[in-house]
């Protein structure tokens, strides 16, 4: 979500902060207990109050994606007849959602405090 400047110091990469916001959703919505894909989307969305959900064709890519990364595990499932793919968090997941949730606190302050100071300033 950040990448070396020429000085060394982090620059913010908007773009890339943006691409991981997905997959802290998922990872939150893992932090309770496993899930297949449909009920992750179902969560998101539920528990921002909709301001978060996942287009069609877009959280599998996603799971899949974090799958290869080993910030999830898939298992396969076949309740109710029905074979589905159910997601759990593994260690690495947790102490990714742990660090990021840091991070994206303390960007979402910083972009507060540039709001509300624009906010204060004749126009």
């Amino acid at each position: 979500m950040s990448k070396p400047d020429p000085t060394g110091d982090q620059e913010f990469d908007a773009q890339g902060f943006a691409r991981g916001i997905h997959e802290l959703l998922v990872l939150a919505a893992l932090r309770e207990s496993p899930r297949h894909g449909y009920q992750i989307a179902l969560d998101v969305e539920a528990h921002s109050n909709g301001v978060f959900r996942f287009r069609h064709g877009t959280l599998y890519p996603i799971l899949h994606r974090m799958e290869g990364n080993g910030l999830i595990q898939g298992r396969w499932s076949s309740g109710g007849g029905r074979r589905r793919k159910v997601y759990s968090l593994t260690d690495i997941g947790r102490r990714h959602l742990s660090g990021e949730t840091d991070r994206v606190q303390e960007i979402l302050s910083g972009l507060m405090r540039m709001l509300r100071r624009a906010r204060e300033l004749p126009a």
